[in-house]
């Protein structure tokens, strides 16, 4: 690991979020007045270490992206606290916000749709040092270099546009523009969803080297559990807005104790062609702040009366609470 790592790995977490939420308006109609809230987000909390990899996966709609545009101060979180290397990006300033985007960095899900069609590669990796290395020109053509080849990309795709390379190099610009101001946690949001499964696994690779290599953490945000077991130290299962269960990546994968996470679990197809495929059924339910109990009770197999009453709380599946999961199966 990196050896800037060292000193923040023994002052506890990189990032610590803590009991975050998001609601969004509705309109009843274009010149109406707002309508009731949705909640995207309710009291989400997770950690992430130094050079650590916590994956956070979910259906879509379940509330993941927003969780991760909160974290970056995109979306302006309704409640909760945003704790990176022990500041609160909830109440940062602008000036405090500036500084902190250089180490906290994201990379986005469509690699075509993220990159200007009319600005070579080197044009789109300068602009990140344009706006936080204004005074070092002199060095931005070698750090554009130096980035290009820890992503595994030649020098020759510098002046090229976007649209004359494939999606696999398309997504390592992505991740090298990412790498231009030396950040300490990058989110990689679906990195990999747009991507065939071989351009997947050399992602995923490259992941694990930025990791392993240069210390730098990620929120790996995925609708695929299989992607997730790959590349995860630990993992969050995020079901309309709220975490219903996380802990280290083993302990998930193997002792799986939320219903929502045994269903994800079942629906990775099997490689065996005699195996059926099992999807996971759409959340179909709008969620709302008018619903008491427990978020999956509308789904759950093994729901009870009392699941519809209150929400679970937060329940340690092991001691020293690592693992824990939000049902009342486990009270």
């Amino acid at each position: 690991m990196n050896t800037r790592d060292s000193g923040r790995q023994a002052q506890g977490a990189l990032l610590s979020v803590e009991e975050l939420s998001k609601q969004f308006s509705t309109r009843r109609h274009l010149f109406g007045s707002s309508g009731k809230r949705l909640t995207a987000v309710e009291a989400a909390s997770l950690e992430i270490q130094p050079g650590g990899i916590y994956g956070l996966v979910g259906e879509s709609g379940s509330g993941k992206s927003t969780l991760a545009r909160c974290i970056l101060q995109l979306v302006s979180p309704d409640q909760g606290r945003v704790v990176f290397d022990g500041r609160d990006l909830c109440k940062a300033g602008t000036a405090e916000m500036r500084l902190a985007r250089q180490r906290l960095q994201i990379v986005f899900q469509d690699p075509l749709a993220s990159l200007s069609p009319r600005r070579s590669i080197l044009q789109t990796l300068r602009e990140p040092l344009e706006m936080f290395d204004a005074t070092r020109r002199d060095r931005w053509d070698s750090r554009c270099l130096e980035v290009l080849e820890q992503v595994g990309l030649d020098r020759e795709i510098l002046s090229r546009l976007p649209q004359h390379l494939s999606s696999g190099q398309r997504q390592r610009v992505g991740f090298a523009r990412a790498l231009l101001t030396r950040p300490d946690l990058i989110v990689a949001d679906e990195a990999v969803s747009a991507l065939d499964v071989s351009v997947q696994a050399q992602i995923l690779q490259l992941v694990r080297d930025l990791r392993d290599v240069h210390g730098i953490a990620f929120l790996f945000i995925s609708h695929d559990l299989a992607v997730i077991a790959q590349v995860a130290d630990q993992v969050g299962v995020m079901f309309r807005g709220r975490i219903v269960e996380s802990g280290p990546m083993e302990a998930v994968f193997t002792r799986p104790a939320h219903p929502y996470t045994r269903q994800l679990l079942s629906a990775i197809p099997d490689p065996d062609p005699a195996v059926p495929f099992r999807s996971v059924t759409s959340a179909g339910l709008e969620r709302g702040t008018e619903e008491a109990g427990c978020v999956f009770a509308g789904r759950c197999p093994e729901v009870m009366e009392r699941c519809r009453r209150a929400r679970p709380p937060s329940i340690p599946m092991e001691p020293g609470g690592r693992h824990r999961v939000e049902c009342l199966l486990h009270e």
